[in-house]
């Protein structure tokens, strides 16, 4: 089979996201509004879909990112690790209108992983002796009590890449690989939007930072506002 009938790219996000449905449970890429899937989260406003799972480390902040689906009251639950500063997201969770899963940002981070790779479950020190162990399994390991967390495999994620190719290979740029690799990994269906799109064979092998087996479906995004990522230095 050659590279054009392997070829995992969408026209756009609208057509890559055809088959989201309501309560469909998304996980993120991006920390704060650094490597933010933007094209893919304006797509699934303007679908309409509710009643949706978002599983992102802080679901977006300051009414940008992940607030606008919080904005529009499609957003049932949140598992992430940050509630601060997303004033959205505070409001709609004291009002009970969101149910919101505190997670350890790291326990998290773990979770996505062993998703992708697998794992149904794991162990961890982190949150022992506090609520974050309320209703789980503690034992210990080493004579440190361990609280067993679950793996996260949502039904889709969406992702941000600086660079990436028809079958999927990505690479990111810098601080905003963050979430981005877990959150590819754990999903289902993984949906990647890309600054530039190159050939097959173009990325050095060595320059993967997430291989396309990853990945289902890719769509260019040439044109992002950039909402954060800016310099704040003087020209040298």
């Amino acid at each position: 089979m050659d590279a054009a009938a392997r070829s995992k790219v969408f026209p756009g996000a609208a057509e890559a996201l055809f088959d989201l449905d309501d309560g469909a449970q998304i996980a993120v890429g991006g920390f704060g509004l650094c490597g933010n899937p933007e094209a893919l989260i304006r797509a699934i406003a303007a679908s309409g879909k509710r009643r949706l799972t978002i599983v992102s480390n802080n679901c977006g902040n300051q009414g940008k990112g992940l607030a606008v689906l919080l904005q529009q009251h499609q957003v049932a639950r949140v598992i992430c690790s940050f509630v601060g500063g997303n004033p959205d997201l505070e409001q709609q969770m004291l009002a009970g209108e969101v149910a919101v899963e505190l997670n350890p940002q790291g326990t998290l981070a773990e979770r996505l992983r062993a998703g992708g790779a697998g794992i149904p479950a794991f162990y961890t020190p982190t949150g022992a002796g506090t609520v974050v162990a309320e209703g789980k399994d503690v034992r210990e390991f080493g004579g440190r009590p361990c609280v067993l967390e679950t793996a996260l495999r949502p039904d889709f994620a969406i992702v941000r890449a600086a660079v990436g190719d028809p079958l999927g290979n990505l690479r990111f740029y810098r601080t905003a690989r963050n979430f981005n690799p877990l959150a590819a990994m754990a999903g289902k269906v993984t949906i990647a939007e890309v600054d530039r799109l190159v050939g097959v064979g173009e990325l050095d092998p060595d320059e993967i930072h997430l291989p396309g087996i990853f990945v289902q479906r890719i769509i260019h995004v040439p044109e992002h506002a950039n909402i954060i990522e800016f310099r704040t230095t003087r020209p040298r």
